[in-house]
């Protein structure tokens, strides 16, 4: 059965073929167009990027999408191992920099934004939070040791 919603995922997933973005990695189950798996690279010049061998940080996510989209963000939630002040503990992210009728790579390309310039206004991990705040060079180095985690766990 093919709804608005389903349609809209599969007019984003061919453009995201046709035109692949950069930083980012997403396509959906196979057998489930409203469940999307994501691959999130650390932004360059920034704590999230490659750890001590400089390999890329890598940054697993899914998107779960309901009817309502594209008038409804979906639920994003990291599968990778976390220390952001928008990111919850569980890894569910604060979507709340997102406009409705965004197209997946929009919403990608702003989680992976937020990943450098986290929204204090609106913490979600108040530890990371508080971090940021105040020892931004401390912040960086549980960053940094997320950073290495992401590129030796599963």
């Amino acid at each position: 059965m093919s709804t608005p919603a389903r349609k809209r995922l599969m007019e984003d997933f061919k453009s995201l073929q046709q035109d692949p973005p950069a930083g980012f990695s997403v396509s959906p189950q196979e057998t489930n167009i409203m469940l999307w798996n994501a691959v999130i690279f650390g932004p360059d010049g920034t704590p999230w990027e490659g750890g001590e061998n400089q390999r890329i940080g890598t940054f697993k996510l899914t998107l779960h999408f309901t009817e309502d989209y594209p008038n409804k963000p979906p639920t994003v939630r990291f599968v990778s191992q976390m220390f952001h002040p928008n990111i919850y503990a569980d890894g569910r992210f604060c979507l709340y920099i997102l406009q409705n009728r965004c197209s997946v790579a929009v919403i990608l390309k702003s989680i992976q934004s937020l990943l450098c310039k986290p929204n204090l206004n609106c913490p979600a991990n108040f530890e990371a939070a508080r971090v940021f705040s105040e020892n931004k060079r401390e912040y960086n180095l549980r960053v940094r040791e997320i950073v290495e985690q992401s590129w030796t766990a599963d």
